[in-house]
């Protein structure tokens, strides 16, 4: 399989050179030439499968010719024995035909470990193979930091630099991320957002010379393997609730588009989704293009959700390639305009969107709220992202009869603080492999907002130069 960039002006690339790269020259993202399609009998022939095979059977078709298939299913394996559920991703209902899907039960509480524990073992698997050394640059607004680090930490040939927006992070993500004291591991605390944060890694890949020809990777949500691997879960949750003899609506708690646009990506290989809800908390600029086709940055919020507090969606533009028809340079032109000024798009490729999305955005006050009805009437602890994803799907749900799933993608434990506000008498324990965690010794350092100050720690500290 080749993989061609949504900016339409670099070369497609294999799955080995896609995982390494991160953002295309041209500046845009990696998404594959030609999807592969299911039929709905391959898919009903899942039903039942442990989650391990039915992430092989998803996942393969994109990194076929590339890496045996042995192999392959040996590291899928391997991912998944390390989550605390024998289900993986397992489903809780909260109400009749509503679900959340607990995507939370990977080493460090948070969906992001369904990607980034595989996301190490690929690279080792590749980079051996290759005889090379790599530098993983990455921003954090929470979990991918800890889930990168913990995928990454015994990988041989990287060096991994997280940057994160210094005292804009739970306790819980810190101390997740700045307790991994590993010879290859750098947590940098940057004075700034997430988005300041997303910008200097943006902007070191689009120069790496700083690096003095030592190459970075991405494992943010750019990284096409990330989107890959969190397909597995909407398949994982249809085939539970009778699929895909039935269709299935998601309601995903969004930030950087990632994990939403996997359930885009699912649907167009043929599982039956009547149904995706974007849910946003008060840095809603995905909720304003979806609900009106307004595209208008504003200045970001902290919010008690702090995964998503972000407002330059970086995954975003892989869903507008395909509403441009997959045109690149019409594509390069529109995010080049939507850096200095607002926009939309034109009207029938808005409502072709507005055909599978739907949108709400919560604000904190709404989001400690549902937290504490969902706990009265279940006793079932929401973690603030996951409640707001309950309050969009009940907001925006377009048929009752039709199941909806909101996926969970943090665990309580890592946002005490909406817990303490909601009013819920209860305190989220940390699960036994982290009961010792505000006792381990931290290690990171506090930063500049300031480019060079980065790249030049980076170069300095790096092993691989």
């Amino acid at each position: 399989m080749k993989y061609i960039s949504t900016r339409g002006d670099a070369p497609a690339l294999g799955f080995e050179d896609v995982l390494l790269t991160g953002l295309a020259p041209d500046g845009g993202l990696y998404v594959p030439e030609t999807l592969p399609r299911f039929t709905l009998e391959e898919i009903a022939s899942w039903a039942g499968l442990p989650y391990s095979d039915l992430a092989f059977n998803v996942m393969y078709p994109f990194v076929e010719g590339a890496i045996p298939e042995s192999d392959f299913r040996s590291m899928v394996q391997k991912t998944y024995a390390n989550f605390d559920h024998i289900a993986v991703a397992p489903l809780v209902q909260l109400d009749s035909n509503e679900w959340v899907q607990e995507l939370f039960r990977g080493p460090t509480l948070a969906f992001k470990d369904f990607a980034l524990q595989l996301l190490g073992r690929l690279l080792d698997y590749v980079l051996e193979r290759r005889n090379e050394r790599v530098v993983i640059m990455g921003a954090t607004s929470g979990d991918t930091g800890s889930a990168a680090i913990e995928g990454c930490k015994h990988c041989k040939n990287v060096d991994i630099f997280i940057l994160h927006p210094h005292n804009r992070v739970s306790d819980v993500q810190r101390k997740q991320m700045t307790t991994v004291l590993g010879d290859n591991v750098f947590n940098l605390a940057i004075e700034g957002n997430f988005d300041d944060c997303q910008h200097m890694v943006k902007d070191s890949f689009g120069d790496q010379s700083f690096l003095n020809g030592t190459r970075l990777v991405a494992v943010n949500s750019i990284n096409w393997a990330r989107i890959m691997a969190q397909i597995v879960y909407y398949f994982s949750a249809s085939l539970a609730l009778g699929g895909p003899q039935r269709s299935v609506s998601f309601s995903v708690p969004t930030g950087n588009f990632g994990d939403i646009f996997a359930g885009y990506l699912a649907r167009n290989m043929g599982l039956p989704v009547n149904q995706l809800v974007v849910a946003t908390n008060k840095n809603d600029i995905l909720h304003r293009f979806i609900s009106l086709n307004k595209y208008q940055l504003e200045a970001l919020h902290h919010t008690l959700s702090p995964s998503m507090d972000i407002m330059v969606s970086s995954n975003f533009e892989r869903l507008l390639f395909d509403l441009y028809g997959r045109d690149g340079k019409a594509l390069a032109e529109l995010m080049t305009k939507w850096k200095t000024e607002a926009g939309e798009i034109e009207d029938y490729r808005w409502k072709a969107a507005r055909r599978l999305f739907d949108s709400w955005a919560v604000d904190d006050k709404r989001t400690c709220e549902v937290i504490r009805e969902v706990f009265e009437q279940t006793e079932y602890l929401l973690d603030p992202h996951t409640a707001i994803g309950v309050e969009a799907a009940r907001n925006c749900r377009r048929d009752v009869s039709i199941p909806m799933v909101t996926m969970a993608t943090a665990h309580p434990v890592k946002f005490p603080e909406a817990v303490e506000k909601s009013g819920v008498n209860i305190q989220p324990e940390l699960p036994h492999h982290l009961t010792d965690l505000y006792e381990r010794e931290e290690r990171y350092q506090v930063l500049a907002k300031d480019l060079d100050v980065v790249q030049r720690y980076i170069a300095e500290h790096c092993r691989s130069n």
